[in-house]
């Protein structure tokens, strides 16, 4: 068995990222050597960089690269889009490499740094988002400098992005608040060892394990932690899940959050923002329903208090929500992958993409502004389903079968990211649209938390009403009148 010194790695890309990669391994010497860089770059191609030789163009000199069974490829093109490393993937695949890593796209490198740490297995996502998008994050991150970050949701895809980003912000701490023990221990972990290999700055990382939905407990924790800067991203999130348990899916997603804006106006926390989603828009589900009764308990709330804003965007490639891991797990057992609809369509965007603009949101946004980010088109989900199948190394419909099970409660054909009484208006920066209303929501928050309450807490006064999924479902129907209620909607 060779050893790990005996790796060969080749580096795709000799520009900034490429050279920092290299000469980081050189100063390691235990992970290998690199023999060449592989670019398009004429100019580039013949030369050498400290002491490595450019080979190239990539296509053509890979016919004459004979690779070994420990051979590694590191794509180190943070500027590439979708189709550039569809191609790399393509002839690095073809090439037999043992293993391929690819760098964070251009948002997640900070003035030019790039770190071996940051490198990780390219998958499908890589292959299936947009273009790149420049956000320049430290300069974004500037109004978070010396201040106390607390993620909700912490150790969750949006929450724990939010993190690796916020490791350049300069913040003075960051608090990671979740329920989840594990998943914060991971997050909590990975920024130590980035923190460790020269990523981001040195702030102090705190972990908290707590739930939203103890009002006590938040109430109690945010008097501690003084925190300047609040992003809120812990939510129930599968919509079918929901579906079969409404109840609880109102109490953390509609009280939690509303634990979480007493205890940061009691707190004085000045600046605080909701990641929200288009499920919100025209509810079926009762996730979505409670995403909107959350986006209008914190635009009401910044009408009176602090600069408080809601950030709405579709669905994230590879988050826990996703429905692409369900799509790894069925093509690697040999299929079938089920879709419910010929037609179904989703707005994508990449976790590290959305996250960085959150971030940049935040910092740009004003207090009582709902916000939006661009999603661009549509993506069908049927051609989401025959990529991933490709990228597998398989042929859809010949290799693995994609079969039709039909629609799930709450689950809509197409999304839309503003209803009929909203229109998107473009900001400052192109990626980011500012939602205006004709006119306001009109949902009647104290007498729809009034009714609400008393299901989701007992209350010897109202104890009929406790836990009584049909009575939750008609309350909300009323002040939402897009969603759906099941014939045979159970009590309990």
């Amino acid at each position: 068995m060779p050893s790990i010194r005996e790796t060969r790695i080749y580096i795709i890309g000799a520009g900034f990222a490429g050279r920092s990669i290299a000469s980081e391994i050189h100063k390691k010497g235990i992970l290998g050597s690199v023999v060449a860089f592989l670019d398009d770059d004429s100019e580039k191609i013949g030369t050498r960089i400290e002491g490595i030789p450019v080979l190239g163009p990539i296509d053509a000199v890979m016919n004459l690269v004979d690779t070994t069974p420990t051979d590694e490829a590191i794509i180190a093109i943070p500027s590439a889009d979708r189709r550039q490393l569809s191609k790399l993937y393509s002839i690095l695949k073809q090439a037999e490499f043992s293993r391929i890593r690819i760098l964070p796209g251009i948002a997640q490198i900070v003035d030019g740094e790039a770190h071996l740490i940051q490198a990780r297995e390219i998958n499908p996502e890589d292959l299936l988002s947009r273009g790149p998008v420049a956000i320049h994050l430290k300069e974004s991150l500037s109004y978070l400098r010396g201040k106390r970050v607390l993620i909700t949701g912490a150790g969750g895809s949006i929450g724990s992005e939010l993190a690796r980003q916020l490791l350049s912000g300069g913040a003075e701490r960051l608090y990671l608040l979740g329920h989840g023990e594990n998943s914060i221990y991971d997050i909590d972990r990975e920024l130590r060892i980035l923190q460790e290999e020269g990523v981001g700055e040195k702030a102090t990382i705190v972990p908290v394990i707590g739930e939203l939905q103890d009002r006590d407990f938040v109430r109690f924790i945010f008097s501690r932690l003084k925190a300047d800067v609040i992003f809120h991203s812990a939510a129930y999130k599968h919509v079918p899940l929901m579906e079969a348990n409404p109840i609880a899916g109102i109490k953390n997603n509609v009280f939690g959050t509303l634990n979480l804006l007493d205890a940061a106006e009691e707190s004085g926390v000045p600046r605080l923002t909701l990641i929200s989603t288009d499920k919100a828009v025209n509810p079926l589900s009762v996730y979505g329903a409670s995403k909107l009764i959350a986006e209008e308990l914190v635009l009401r709330r910044a009408a009176d208090v602090r600069d408080y804003l809601v950030v709405r965007f579709g669905n994230v490639l590879g988050s826990r929500g996703s429905i692409l891991p369900l799509f790894r797990k069925q093509i690697l057992k040999g299929g079938p992958v089920t879709l419910t609809h010929p037609e179904t369509s989703r707005f994508f965007m990449t976790i590290p993409e959305a996250s960085s603009l959150v971030l940049k949101t935040a910092g740009l946004g004003s207090g009582g502004n709902l916000y939006l980010l661009d999603m661009g088109e549509p993506v069908r989900i049927r051609d989401l389903a025959e990529q991933m199948i490709r990228f597998y190394g398989f042929e859809p419909y010949r290799d693995i079968d994609i079969s039709w099970i039909g629609m799930r409660p709450g689950e809509k054909v197409s999304e839309h990211l503003v209803s009929s009484h909203e229109n998107s208006v473009e900001t400052s920066f192109e990626k980011i649209l500012r939602v205006e209303r004709s006119r306001p929501n009109v949902l009647n928050l104290p007498e729809l938390l009034e009714k609400l309450a008393p299901i989701c807490f007992l209350d010897s006064d109202r104890s009929d009403s406790y836990r009584n999924r049909r009575l939750l479902r008609s309350i909300l129907q009323k002040h939402i009148p897009s969603l759906e209620v099941p014939r045979d909607e159970p009590p309990y």
